[in-house]
């Protein structure tokens, strides 16, 4: 599989934010793919305004690639999720309380209101060593694009 190299100093490329600083404690190492993504393993967690509840995923190899993300509590959707022991593995977590999930945000152009989020495969973060990967959730109640508003 091919590995992207992590930048040399804190300071990466995006189309949207331009050259930008990055919080190194923010960079995730993804150890599976996001679905469709697979050459991309290195993204930087960006917080484009502080109150906002949208984040940006940013590719560290890929200026152009970034992914809007958000917490399901910001909107108050209850989302209890269960991991496989053997995912929680791959990201060298001991249990989900060392795990963040994360949202993928579709916005549809024109329609801010009309956003919704990916509560079928999230984005789970080790929270203790920033390992990353897209998981499918099996709980097939939660819905690959829940409105949010």
């Amino acid at each position: 599989m091919y590995k992207e190299e992590l930048p040399k100093n804190s300071i990466i490329d995006s189309v949207r934010f331009g050259k930008i600083q990055i919080d190194t404690s923010l960079l995730f190492d993804f150890v599976a793919p996001i679905i469709g993504y697979d050459k991309y393993t290195y993204f930087a967690l960006i917080d484009n305004t502080p109150d906002s509840p949208f984040k940006w995923l940013q590719s560290v190899g890929d200026p152009n690639l970034a992914f809007p993300i958000t917490l399901c509590s910001y909107f108050d959707i209850e989302y209890d999720i269960s991991i496989s022991k053997e995912d929680l593995e791959l990201v060298g977590a001991n249990s989900m309380e060392d795990i963040m999930a994360l949202n993928i945000v579709s916005i549809p152009l024109g329609d801010p209101q009309g956003a919704t989020a990916n509560l079928r495969a999230p984005i789970i973060v080790n929270i203790n060593n920033n390992k990353a990967m897209q998981v499918i959730l099996r709980d097939t109640s939660y819905q690959i694009k829940q409105p949010l508003f």
